[in-house]
């Protein structure tokens, strides 16, 4: 799976490097799509096919369709081919490939790969987060837990920025804020020590599994939290892909307290 991201990362870096005209840009209701989507998004359904077959169950981006049901199988592949397609397009290099296996409704193996920056970040169930270099050497990563709660930095996007979020965010005992593009580089920014908070709000639209599921499980196996506002845990492939309603992610010390601030 490590050497399936790292190609796929090669594939986006070649086009990001590209015109806007060549990205082919196709506006949808959900947000752009560009034909690097679309490769990547082939190349990483064939490469794990290829490994599992008909034994899994493949729910990505580019190939859901809104009336599909949930997938029968216990084992389900969520696949994000480009997390931060609009940041992709606008070149500030803040966009992830995630790749997560669930079974039963949780994820159990993740990877994030940030091209532009060169780190992917790998997790399994209860094996912890490490940031794999390009040359192959794991290294483990831990969130940091050291800071009071005024103190702690809220990651949040330059784009979907609604005003039901941003009164949310006023609300927060803690002000310093960082702007990251996707997600995935969002989630990041919290195991790098950069931030400790991330909080999602949903309004028109939400975020959908595939812009979670693998996030979720390299923040978590590095120790931090990531939940639904009333603290259960996240859920996917339920047939509804939108994850709807408050989503706080964070170091995991001041957990309880961020909740509380987002009712």
């Amino acid at each position: 799976m490590i050497e399936l991201s790292q190609t796929a990362a090669i594939i986006l870096k070649s086009y990001y490097r590209g015109s806007r005209e060549q990205l082919e840009v196709l506006d949808k209701a959900e947000g752009p799509v560009t034909v690097a989507d679309k490769a990547v998004d082939r190349h990483l359904l064939e490469g794990i096919q290829a490994m599992c077959g008909d034994s899994c169950g493949y729910l990505t981006e580019e190939s859901y369709q809104a009336d599909d049901l949930e997938l029968p199988q216990e084992w389900v592949w969520i696949i994000d081919p480009l997390d931060g397609t609009r940041d992709f397009i606008d070149k500030t290099g803040e966009y992830a490939i995630h790749i997560a296996l669930t079974y039963q409704h949780r994820p159990v193996l993740a990877v994030v790969a940030i091209p532009e920056s060169d780190r992917l970040y790998a997790a399994i169930a209860g094996g912890g987060t490490y940031l794999v270099t390009p040359d192959g050497i794991r290294k483990p990563v831990r969130v940091a837990d050291g800071k009071n709660l005024n103190e702690l930095v809220v990651v949040a996007s330059r784009n979907h920025r609604s005003k039901k979020l941003i009164e949310l965010l006023a609300r927060l005992p803690c002000q310093q804020q960082l702007k990251v593009g996707s997600i995935g580089c969002k989630i990041a920014a919290i195991v790098e020590h950069r931030a400790d908070m991330y909080v999602s709000l949903s309004g028109t639209s939400a975020p959908k599994d595939w812009d979670l599921a693998a996030p979720e499980l390299i923040l978590t196996e590095a120790g931090g939290k990531f939940t639904y506002q009333d603290g259960s845990a996240l859920k996917y492939n339920r047939g509804d892909v939108s994850q709807w309603g408050c989503l706080v992610a964070s170091t995991g010390k001041w957990h309880q307290q961020l909740l509380d601030a987002c009712v």
